[in-house]
């Protein structure tokens, strides 16, 4: 590092703790070895160079030069972003080359203010008022099983039959153990609950239960027959799809570019659209 700032070591050691002597923090940890930042100090990095990409991409605007660069940091659900997002990176960075992609996939809860994260996707119904959210598609949602399950168990007629049978709860959903139909609600139970959608999908397809979710979980195993569609007129709500980013941040315009990419090709996909059902029915006849 002192080679490439033309200085010397200590000269960076005595900028290095005079700055933590200022912020009343240590930055690092020091061993004979090796340095290594503390969370004070990763969060630090963090923010300074958020502040820093922000302050080329205003210099470049008032240059006029309105090419999209610097590192944009974005927060996706697992299974989304594997079977959705990640196939589509290789074009979105080909497309956009100075821009530097930090892909976050994970299925906790996310604070983009806390954890300087640009955008998220996220699925289902906002509460955060201080977020602010442009729509990028639907999830409509199914219930699905095994044929062997639905051997050894039975077919669910009506929503209300649920309650008889082994429900694939996934404790991250706002309502709990309690599922949305029309007109109806309906408190399952099971003996399986996962905080993950793929958890969801693998515990579907090992026959431990009914799952309730967006049919895009579950499209190839509906195609292929793993899985049957249960309770077909009896649609429930549908699950919004949405690219989020605080409202007191200014947007920079790779965050712009890349909300326009992504929904760009959303809208292609017709599983992460309204009328997914209708076509998956249309595909398996």
């Amino acid at each position: 590092m002192a080679r490439e700032l033309g200085t010397t070591q200590p000269n960076i050691s005595r900028h290095i703790a005079s700055l933590e002597q200022h912020l009343g923090t240590r930055l690092l940890h020091r061993s004979t070895r090796k340095l290594t930042p503390t969370p004070e100090g990763e969060r630090y990095y963090a923010d300074t160079r958020r502040l820093l990409d922000a302050i080329a991409e205003a210099e470049s605007n008032v240059r006029g030069q309105e090419i999209p660069s610097g590192v944009l940091r974005v927060a996706c659900p697992t299974l989304l972003g594997r079977t959705y997002l990640l196939p589509r990176v290789k074009t979105f960075l080909s497309r956009y080359p100075k821009v530097e992609l930090d892909l976050q996939i994970g299925d906790r809860f996310v604070d983009l203010i806390e954890e300087g994260v640009d955008v998220a996707i996220r699925i289902g119904a906002l509460k955060d008022s201080a977020l602010k959210a442009r729509r990028i598609g639907t999830g409509e949602r199914v219930c699905v099983a095994t044929p062997d399950y639905i051997t050894r168990h039975g077919k669910p007629k009506v929503p209300i039959d649920l309650k008889k049978h082994d429900c694939i709860l996934y404790t991250l959903l706002s309502s709990g153990n309690v599922w949305s139909f029309k007109n109806l609600d309906v408190a399952v139970h099971g003996r399986f609950r996962v905080n993950t959608p793929d958890g969801i999908r693998t515990a579907t397809l090992d026959g431990l239960g009914i799952a309730y979710a967006p049919v895009w979980l579950f499209e190839d195993a509906l195609l292929d027959g793993r899985l049957q569609l249960l309770l077909e007129s009896f649609p429930g709500p549908p699950t919004p799809i949405h690219v989020i980013y605080p409202e007191r941040r200014l947007l920079s315009q790779r965050a712009k570019v890349f909300m326009d990419f992504v929904a760009e090709e959303f809208a292609r996909e017709a599983a992460l659209n309204e009328g997914a059902v209708a076509q998956l029915r249309r595909r398996r006849s």
